[in-house]
């Protein structure tokens, strides 16, 4: 299929939903992105007229979606069990006809494979999935979740790069496949509301010298997220003759102690050691965003969404990422775009010379240039991926699914 991209992605009306009645089907009503989605998108709904009927396991967020209006139903429908998926197949079914529901939402397996067979027989009702990133990892295909995706008016997906890979795997049809991105925290991840004085703090906690220049590493500390490059990078710049530029790795090291070991050791070779800060897992990350020149983000792995590139660029930081996966959707670079709508730089992954080109050229522009480059990634940060606009295209998605039934 043709790439999807996020930067494509806007809010459409949302006509046609007051009066209707939405079923969304989570795992849990815990702190996670697809149930805080999911409590967004139904506070949006509720404002727009509709009826919300949230079905999942209890969790922290059950009060603040019933004290907006919402409605719960325990339903504990992450599991593969065929009896309990059948189980729980009759009772949305049961569901759908006592309360006259007009869309379904399944997010998550469990919750696909239940709304799939409840709907089998039912004309009328639309079906939305939202895909389970975590179906790519597995080592087999499956079928039985893709034969359920297949029976869905439409399948989520967070970027363009995990709509190519389930197209092939479960060979869901072109269009059915709409790319919405994940949220950020609007409310923590806002320039304005983080003080100079946290930057200054992080910064004197992280001993940088008065102009050093900071590159933040955001990320645990994994093979698959490429922090070993960065070693290697540092060398090439120092060799180069740049100077009083500071890499800090942020994130936990304890489930890969030997890789963040490797890092430190390499470093120590290279004679860059003190240009290579493991800060460990920092609390406050909107804070290290603004004490923060530049973020790098040297992924090997594909991701399907860039979570931190979105953050940073909601702070108002260019990225220097690795063109591989979905980070080239977010971190915007010539040639895919002109040089007017960057936001950043892309750089081979797993590519030390790549990775240090970049860096130079992102520490060679000028501060004009570099404050145009940073408002532009902030806006668009803010037209894709805050709670309101990410609700939005999904409220959209709904009414387009129910005016087309009407």
């Amino acid at each position: 299929m043709a790439m999807n991209t996020i930067a494509q992605i806007a809010p459409q009306p949302t006509r046609g939903l007051a009066g209707a009645t939405v079923l969304q089907i989570v795992p849990a009503l815990v702190e996670s992105q697809a149930a805080r989605a999911a409590v967004d998108v139904a506070i949006a709904l509720l404002r727009s007229g509709a009826r919300v009927i949230v079905a999942g396991e209890e969790g922290p967020l059950n009060s603040e979606l019933q004290g907006l209006g919402g409605e719960w139903l325990r339903l504990i429908n992450e599991t593969g069990n065929p009896f309990k998926l059948k189980r729980n197949a009759n009772a949305i079914a049961e569901l759908v006809a006592a309360e006259r529901i007009d869309l379904v939402h399944a997010l998550g397996v469990g919750a696909s494979r239940s709304a799939s067979a409840a709907l089998r027989k039912r004309s009328g009702v639309r079906l939305i999935h939202s895909y389970a990133v975590a179906d790519l990892d597995r080592s087999h295909r499956d079928k039985a979740y893709g034969r359920a995706l297949a029976t869905g008016d439409r399948v989520i997906v967070p970027s363009g790069y995990v709509a190519d890979r389930i197209s092939m795997l479960h060979q869901i049809p072109d269009g059915k496949l709409v790319v919405i991105p994940l949220r950020i925290d609007a409310g923590r991840f806002d320039p304005p509301m983080v003080s100079p004085e946290r930057a200054v703090v992080l910064r004197r906690g992280w001993k940088i010298a008065r102009g050093q220049r900071v590159i933040l590493v955001p990320g645990r500390i994994d093979p698959a997220n490429g922090q070993l490059t960065l070693v290697e990078t540092a060398r090439i710049l120092v060799n180069g003759g740049l100077r009083g530029v500071v890499f800090v790795l942020a994130g936990d090291n304890r489930q890969h102690f030997d890789y963040a070991r490797k890092i430190a050791n390499q470093a120590e070779a290279y004679g860059v050691a003190s240009l290579i800060r493991q800060i460990g897992a920092c609390s406050d990350m909107a804070g290290a965003y603004t004490a923060a020149d530049l973020v790098a983000v040297p992924q090997v792995e594909p991701p399907t969404f860039a979570l931190t590139a979105a953050e940073a660029m909601a702070m108002a930081r260019p990225v220097i990422a690795s063109n591989v996966g979905a980070l080239p959707e977010i971190v915007l670079a010539p040639p895919q775009i002109g040089e007017s709508a960057r936001t950043g730089w892309l750089a081979e992954p797993d590519d030390p010379i790549s990775f240090a080109k970049a860096c130079a050229a992102a520490l060679a522009i000028d501060h004009a240039a570099y404050g145009m480059m940073a408002a532009r990634a902030r806006r668009l940060a803010s037209h894709l991926f805050t709670p309101t606009r990410v609700a939005s295209a999904t409220l959209g998605l709904y009414a387009g699914l129910l005016d087309s039934a009407g």
